[in-house]
């Protein structure tokens, strides 16, 4: 059983690393000591959920905490809320409504500031994610904040994905539609006591064959539960299933890393004396916007366009 010690001790580690005082290999040597892994690896199943604005994903996720408690599992969730964009605060409202569970040596919650990040998820999610894994809880759930098709990330992370969205949000199975799909391994249809529940059920299900991908489809309402025995069964099966988000998970970072250095040596080319110059060059006139590209690309070694 997980202690309350152990919970500190990730909450102390977690924070260390967000707020860049602890590199996260330290951090993590530290919350396996407090958890007595004596370097034996663990392995935690990591849900993801998340969809769109005012699905109702944060009562699910409650509902999916006591589901998995009464089977005896322990439970962390990284629920990442919305930033203001002025203080960079967060409304940290999760830990309000799942305060129910705040007694339970068997789970911890911890909400994380997205901090403008533009796909759903705090900076530091990951390796609270993977703190969390190494401090012995059986499931790692991460909620992303509601911001709709962008919330790509959350492939990065989970092992499996949750999409959730509810009726009467206009376009919310076209929002699905152009990126969720691609990352979903269960549709919930929340507030299926809504009128059109079942139409939009039915949309998500023509949207599943043009995949030709294996998606269930459910139907639930969260705040009494319904549906959600359902839910945990798919869950489970795709849990059983062995990691199916592993290879979009692996070629998603790949893609981010390379990314993020291909940015990193643009704005290192940009600030370098010679990006300077070409910059000065362009401002004083003495070259067009076109050349003062190919300059610049120049440096950095890429294709350099002809015009």
């Amino acid at each position: 059983m997980i202690g309350h010690r152990v919970q500190r001790d990730l909450a102390r580690a977690i924070s260390a690393v967000e707020n860049g005082i602890l590199p996260f290999a330290v951090a993590l040597e530290r919350v396996r000591a407090a958890a007595g892994s004596n370097g034996t690896p663990h392995h935690a199943d990591v849900i993801g959920v998340t969809g769109p604005p005012g699905a109702g994903k944060s009562t699910l996720v409650d509902r999916l905490i006591e589901g998995l408690r009464a089977q005896g599992q322990t439970v962390a969730v990284i629920a990442v809320d919305p930033s203001s964009p002025f203080t960079r605060g967060a409304v940290l409202g999760d830990r309000v409504r799942m305060q129910r569970h705040s007694g339970d040596a068997g789970v911890y919650i911890r909400s994380m500031a997205s901090r403008q990040a533009g796909g759903g998820l705090a900076p530091a999610t990951r390796d609270a994610v993977r703190l969390a894994e190494a401090a012995g809880f059986d499931v790692v759930l991460v909620e992303t904040v509601g911001v709709g098709q962008v919330e790509l990330e959350i492939v990065a992370v989970a092992d499996v994905i949750v999409v959730v969205t509810v009726p009467a949000l206009g376009d919310s199975v076209q929002t699905i539609k152009a990126g969720l799909t691609e990352i979903a391994d269960i549709f919930v249809v929340n507030m299926a006591d809504r009128p059109g529940a079942n139409a939009t059920a039915v949309d998500l299900r023509h949207m599943v064959r043009e995949s030709a991908r294996d998606i269930p489809v459910l139907q639930t309402i969260a705040p009494d539960a319904t549906g959600v025995p359902e839910l945990l069964a798919a869950i489970d099966v795709k849990r059983r299933a062995g990691e199916s988000n592993a290879v979009r998970a692996v070629r998603f970072e790949i893609v981010q890393r390379v990314r993020d250095r291909a940015v990193a040596g643009a704005l290192a080319a940009l600030d370098s004396p010679d990006g300077a110059a070409v910059l000065a060059r362009l401002r004083e006139h003495d070259i067009n916007r076109s050349d003062a590209i190919d300059a610049l690309l120049a440096i950095l070694g890429g294709p350099v366009h002809a015009h």
